[in-house]
């Protein structure tokens, strides 16, 4: 009876999620960790998308309109959307909409919220989505902002148009301003929520890092017999491996970080010669991975056939059950934005690298979250976006100093300082101190 009655006091929850388990997107993981974290104190409904990072949807979900499910606890409800080209600015417009509106709709399948809670995503339309769900369920409302837009979207030039830019900054900017409390992701974002009410009243905020879970991502040798198969079916076996892990989107620069690995090749030149490639001091070939999906794989495809640059290779998205084991698989891993993200979003990827105790190379800009954190800890080189001589040499450095004890403790000072402060069951505990605090 007791326990019957602890749980009858916890609040309601609502939680807008463009994205849920199982798909693989990063908010989405986040939000899965985040809401599983917070069952003890709230009952938790979250209204995402029928499973589609990719862009296809299974037969399954072709049929109603909304479908319910329980997760670990978590009441989830999906709807339907159209399927999309990620390559394919309207296509995804499509998607996105659909989304926002039946998951409008699907709010008045959610009785008696207390708290609405959203994100950032989609930009723009997931800060409606919480005004809409804090006035049509007469709830308090908290913004988390993962990405600022239409910053993000200007720092990329994904649109020139200006009466659309401006629409979209009056429009968060209103979402902002009706939020209970907006909860932001970096030090650098919380500059950036600052500037944008400069001359009004600032709405009010918190700031709180996302994270990883230690217990699930950690470091492994490369003998460990899943990292050892990983390295074997990607030809990776006695290879020095940097590797970049995540979306191959519009907002790390990608293209241009190509062109530096391109200095570093394997393979046939253009006149027809054959360059054998760097080698570490302790004899390894060196190569270039990059795992997962996005806007711009084609391109980087594209740009390796070309320039034919054998050692550069592509890895399909790993299920978050073996992330540990990619990620450990790699002696060194990147960790980048495109100019003009500072203050907009925080590259996550970070702490799944701390995670597992490699050193990272970081291109980052002056102020940014994560080089403010790979600064503090030691945890491996970072430069200015656009500087790609002194990435280069980053790189270089990288190659000659492979399994040295440097190198080694460079990964140790980042899990580290992660278990320290970045994981989840802090970031989760912030959370719950911030909603119940509105």
């Amino acid at each position: 009876m007791e326990a019957k009655g602890r749980k009858e006091e916890k609040k309601k929850l609502l939680i807008y999620a463009h994205y849920y388990v199982p798909d693989v997107a990063s908010t989405g993981q986040i939000l899965k960790e985040l809401a599983e974290g917070m069952l003890d104190v709230f009952d938790i409904t979250v209204i995402c998308v029928v499973p589609s990072y990719g862009g296809k949807i299974d037969p399954e979900y072709h049929r109603n309109q909304f479908y319910r499910e329980e997760i670990n606890g978590v009441h989830v409800i999906r709807v339907r959307v159209p399927e999309f080209d990620k390559t394919n600015k309207l296509s995804r417009v499509k998607n996105i909409v659909a989304y926002a509106v039946r998951a409008a709709l699907a709010t008045f399948r959610v009785k008696d919220v207390d708290y609405v809670f959203s994100i950032s995503q989609p930009p723009v339309l997931g800060g409606l989505l919480g005004v809409w769900g804090k006035f049509m369920r007469r709830a308090k409302f908290i913004y988390n902002i993962q990405d600022f837009n239409p910053e993000q979207v200007i720092a990329v030039n994904y649109t020139k148009n200006q009466l659309i830019l401006k629409a979209m900054m009056l429009l968060d900017k209103f979402s902002c301003r009706h939020a209970d409390k907006v909860i932001v992701v970096g030090r650098d974002m919380v500059e950036t929520l600052k500037k944008r009410f400069r001359k009004g009243k600032i709405p009010r905020y918190a700031f709180i890092n996302n994270w990883v879970d230690e217990k699930e991502l950690y470091p492994l040798p490369m003998s460990e017999p899943h990292v050892a198969a990983f390295r074997k079916k990607y030809g990776l076996e006695n290879k020095f491996v940097i590797m970049y892990s995540g979306n191959l989107g519009l907002y790390y620069d990608l293209e241009n970080l190509i062109r530096v690995i391109k200095e570093f090749r394997k393979g046939r030149t253009m006149d027809g010669r054959i360059e054998d490639g760097p080698l570490t001091v302790d004899g390894r070939e060196v190569v270039f991975a990059f795992v997962g999906a996005g806007s711009v794989k084609r391109k980087l495809e594209k740009y390796k056939e070309k320039h034919h640059i054998d050692n550069v290779i592509f890895i399909p998205y790993q299920k978050k059950e073996d992330l540990v084991y990619s990620l450990n698989a790699a002696d060194v891993h990147w960790c980048v934005s495109a100019k003009g993200i500072k203050g907009v979003s925080v590259p996550s990827k970070l702490y799944g690298c701390l995670a597992v105790q490699k050193p990272v190379i970081g291109v980052m800009e002056q102020g940014a979250e994560a080089r403010l954190i790979m600064e503090e800890v030691g945890c491996g080189y970072v430069c200015d976006p656009g500087d790609y001589e002194h990435v280069a040499r980053h790189v270089r450095w990288f190659i000659e100093h492979a399994n040295t004890e440097e190198l080694k403790e460079m990964g140790r000072r980042g899990r580290e300082y992660l278990v320290k402060n970045l994981t989840k069951d802090v970031s989760v505990g912030k959370y719950v101190d911030e909603i119940l605090g509105c």
